[in-house]
């Protein structure tokens, strides 16, 4: 699979992360707890190291990198999702999370040490020059891109409104290179995407969750919905495929958009009076049209949380491979100017207790795509029982990634197809339960 990264996005998210933005202080408060005499010799033992390293390593060392390292040393030693931010990684996984910041409009991605254009955005700088997919950008500001990485190149191109950057590129059917200079501007990110399938099928992808995510959904169904018309209208499908997660309160609210009442999902830290449960309200903005959701190894998190509430709630049907398996939740903790902790505070479980750490959502309906020759054996992820140190599942078998190949023509994307035939061949309330449900997940060969 290609490793693209959204110049408008700026941050990667990562596996997928169910955030909740907290303002607590560092250290401090009526829940700090005092150290164990062991554990004051222990960080005496640490400045003991610290010290010997600043005053006799061969060369001078960097005192703030040094604090940061040992910092995040410490933090990715608990799971592979709690880590510390410098002051510009916060400020990135800020601007990831509100969705809205000053950059060009480009999707790139990294291809043999280039950087390709992957597609311009729609009424952003990029598209208004006349940029187009499969460009390839070879300077930026007269600065050579081969031997940047991916991210070093998109920070480059990242920056304040009403500034400018001149970008040099290299086109198939130019013979020479084609230079161009673009003002950044204030870029949306839009992780909704919409289009009616076939003539009587509404698809919704949400490619991600963030503070756009909720309003962006209401929009589309209520458009698709009028466009195909009420009475026409067979249903909606959710597609989270590959949607590494995002906010937690932005999880619960798409939930919510499919369901009347009950639990959504509840988060449970390490004492019992942390447990948070988050419910629906009256409400559903389909009127109760069949769903179906699209995951696979690719859905974590926040998308997780979408599918396990749909599926206990017998809302929705699920369809396509297992889901990453991340149920864990991380508080991003600011500290002051000096950036912040991401650390993980809780897990998450669906409203029927299922916990899906290290295990994922297993779908109603399980189809395998047919993956090309030569990306088979790459397609599949991890998953979250993959990741070195991840949290443990106690009494539960661990369950690796699966599959995360969509492709990317939609006429050859089997676990779409399926879905749009679901809908086709059940009556109306079906998906929420109230007709013969299909054999439990047939599997599809590649």
């Amino acid at each position: 699979m290609r490793k693209t990264s959204l110049i408008m996005l700026g941050a990667f998210l990562g596996a997928g992360t169910s955030m909740v933005a907290t303002q607590t202080e560092f250290l401090s408060g009526p829940r700090a707890v005092a150290a164990s005499a062991d554990t004051y010799r222990q960080l005496s033992l640490f400045g003991d190291v610290f010290e010997k390293v600043r005053t006799d390593y061969v060369e001078k060392p960097d005192e703030t990198k040094m604090t940061e390292a040992a910092i995040n040393g410490m933090l990715t030693s608990l799971d592979p999702h709690s880590s510390y931010m410098d002051s510009k990684a916060f400020r990135d996984m800020q601007t990831t999370t509100k969705g809205e910041f000053g950059g060009l409009g480009i999707e790139v991605t990294m291809e043999d040490g280039l950087v390709k254009v992957v597609t311009p955005i729609d009424d952003t700088p990029a598209s208004k020059a006349g940029l187009l997919a499969n460009d390839v950008i070879t300077k930026i500001d007269d600065d050579q891109v081969q031997g940047l990485s991916l991210n070093q190149a998109v920070d480059k191109m990242r920056g304040p409104v009403n500034t400018s950057v001149k970008l040099t590129i290299s086109r198939k059917e130019a013979k020479d290179p084609i230079v161009v200079s673009l003002t950044r501007d204030t870029i949306k990110i839009k992780p909704v995407r919409s289009k009616v399938e076939g003539e009587d099928v509404g698809y919704v992808r949400l490619t991600q969750f963030n503070e756009q995510t909720y309003d962006g959904m209401r929009a589309a169904i209520e458009k698709l919905t009028s466009d195909i018309g009420q009475d026409k209208l067979k249903g909606f499908i959710l597609d989270l495929r590959n949607n590494p997660g995002g906010l937690l309160d932005q999880a619960v609210m798409v939930s919510d958009a499919f369901l009347d009442r009950g639990e959504i999902v509840s988060t449970r830290g390490r004492n019992p009076d942390e447990t948070q449960r988050f419910s629906a309200k009256s409400g559903d903005l389909t009127k109760g049209k069949p769903i179906v959701v699209l995951v696979n190894g690719g859905s974590a998190s926040a998308s997780e949380i979408v599918a396990g509430a749909l599926q206990d709630h017998k809302r929705a049907t699920v369809l396509g491979t297992r889901s990453f398996g991340k149920g864990s939740v991380q508080s991003i903790i600011p500290l002051g100017g000096s950036g912040a902790l991401r650390l993980t505070t809780a897990r998450y479980y669906t409203p029927s207790g299922r916990s899906i750490q290290a295990k994922g959502i297993e779908p109603d309906v399980e189809v395998l795509q047919d993956v090309p020759d030569e990306l088979k054996g790459k397609d599949e992820t991890k998953g979250e029982a993959g990741l070195k140190g991840h949290l443990k599942q106690k009494d539960t078998d661990e369950r690796g990634g699966s599959s995360a190949y969509v492709p990317p023509d939609p006429a050859k994307d089997k676990q779409l197809i399926s879905a749009v035939d679901f809908l086709h061949g059940i009556q109306k309330g079906a998906a929420n339960g109230t007709a013969p449900a299909p054999q439990p997940k047939p599997s599809m060969p590649n």
